[in-house]
C-alpha cells in the first residue's frame, strides 16, 4: 500500500534499529556527497556546452580567410589575427578539458564513497532507509 509520501513497508520489512549517531554522521555524510555530485554533474554539463562553442569556433576559424576576427574576452571584445584566435581557442580547450577530467575524477570518487555508505546504511537499517535517486 503507498502513501502521499512513499511505501509503506509491512511490519515485517520494518527495522526498529535506533539511529546511533553513527548512523546520522553516515547519512548525513552522503547526504552532502549527493548534493556535491548533483553540483559537479551541472558544472560538467556547463563546461561541455562551452567546449562544443569553442570547437565549433575553431572550426569557424579553419574555414577562414585568414582576416583578422573578434574575440571575447570577459565582456569586451578584441580584434585579432586568426592565429592568435586560434591559439587562443586551443588554449581555453585544455582549460576546460582539465577542469572537465577533474569532475570526472571527482564524481567517480564520490560514487565510490556513496556505495561504501550504502552497503553500510543498507546493512543497518535494510529497506527502512532509502537511498536510491528517482
Amino acid at each position: 500500500m503507498a502513501s502521499s509520501g512513499g511505501a509503506i513497508l509491512a511490519r515485517e520489512e520494518e527495522n526498529d534499529n535506533e539511529v546511533r549517531r553513527e548512523d546520522q554522521d553516515n547519512i548525513n555524510k552522503f547526504g552532502r556527497l549527493n548534493a556535491r555530485l548533483h553540483e559537479i554533474r551541472d558544472t560538467r554539463q556547463i563546461l561541455k556546452k562551452k567546449l562544443e562553442g569553442i570547437d565549433d569556433a575553431s572550426t569557424e576559424l579553419m574555414m577562414g580567410s585568414g582576416d583578422k576576427v573578434m574575440i571575447m574576452l570577459g565582456e569586451a571584445f578584441i580584434e585579432v589575427e586568426e592565429d592568435e584566435a586560434t591559439e587562443y581557442c586551443e588554449e581555453q580547450v585544455e582549460k576546460l578539458q582539465a577542469t572537465i577530467d577533474e569532475l570526472e575524477e571527482e564524481e567517480s570518487s564520490i560514487v565510490n564513497e556513496q556505495a561504501g555508505l550504502k552497503k553500510i546504511l543498507y546493512s543497518r537499517f535494510g529497506k527502512s532507509i532509502n537511498l536510491e535517486e528517482k
